[in-house]
């Protein structure tokens, strides 16, 4: 066991709490499952297929946008969201190389 329990966090795992608060949220992870690959949705799109309203949608976009899981660009009135695959494979390949080396 390593006893050093206030040891610093890997700076690779910095924004890992927030993605998996995000990814928590069943609500959320279906949204995530509405994007096909390489896919930009607005707002009223995910609402249609949801059973969510506009306000609630938004809320958890901000989420998922926040946590960096979703990239978004306003072009006019609209905003438009992409899920960040980048992003997630890094995250997520941070959690994978430490239970490779370290567990």
């Amino acid at each position: 066991m390593n006893r050093n329990y206030l040891r610093a966090v890997p700076r690779e795992w910095r924004n890992l709490s927030k993605v998996f608060s995000a990814l928590g949220d069943e609500h959320r992870q279906r949204i995530l499952l509405t994007f096909e690959p390489g896919e930009r949705l607005n707002v009223g799109q995910i609402v249609e297929v949801s059973t969510l309203s506009r306000t609630t949608v938004s809320h958890h976009l901000k989420v998922l946008r926040e946590s960096g899981v979703l990239g978004s660009e306003k072009i006019g009135k609209e905003v438009w969201f992409w899920l960040d695959k980048a992003f997630l494979l890094s995250a997520l390949g941070a959690v994978c190389a430490y239970l490779e080396d370290k567990a």
